[in-house]
């Protein structure tokens, strides 16, 4: 059958007769239905090639069924738009799927083994700068620093006036950034 003689045969009868054989059939029905499924799925999908390959793919199962297509159940083209929405559908369901490696690693909230070391290493350095203090100012100095008392509550541990701690506290801190200058900034120190 000629191709111009095609334009006034109905989809269902083009399919039909590819159904049997026909190859020019297939041709016209091809022309005619292509561009409307391909317009369909790029304006579904918004991406050319993934539109392309939806058409092609639509097109293919419409050539599956042509042998067994039955002539004015539901339409060619009702039927291959129903296609072609529900490969787009499946594809952007996928789009939505997370890629796993394109997920970063969740933060491990411990301290890095770095970190760590760092810290020993701190705490060694404030340990032995400590121990170079008086007794008294050490005891002021740990109390407030590094156990968190209050100065009322240091006074009264060390039988003292708030006045006295305040001093004490004062004296121990200098004493300790003085001993710990040459240290702070590889230990990341900032005393002050």
């Amino acid at each position: 059958m000629p191709l111009d003689a095609l334009d006034a045969v109905s989809d269902d009868a083009l399919l039909v007769a590819f159904g049997n054989g026909d190859k020019d059939a297939a041709r016209g029905l091809s022309n005619r239905l292509m561009p409307k499924a391909l317009g369909l799925a790029i304006r579904m999908l918004n991406d050319q090639a993934e539109a392309e390959d939806v058409a092609q793919d639509a097109m293919m199962r419409l050539w599956r069924v042509a042998p067994d297509w039955r002539q004015g159940e539901a339409k060619v083209s009702t039927w291959l738009y129903r296609v072609v929405s529900n490969l787009c559908i499946d594809r952007l369901r996928k789009r939505k799927t997370v890629d796993i490696d394109a997920i970063e690693e969740p933060a491990d909230p411990k301290p890095s083994v770095e970190a760590n070391m760092i810290a020993v290493e701190r705490q060694q350095v404030i340990a032995h700068a400590l121990q170079g203090l008086p007794e008294r100012q050490r005891q002021a100095v740990v109390l407030r620093h590094i156990e968190g008392a209050s100065n009322p509550e240091i006074a009264e541990i060390m039988d003292i006036s708030v006045e006295a701690v305040e001093s004490l506290t004062a004296r121990g801190k200098r004493s300790l950034a003085n001993a710990l200058s040459e240290q702070k900034e590889e230990l990341g120190f900032s005393i002050g």
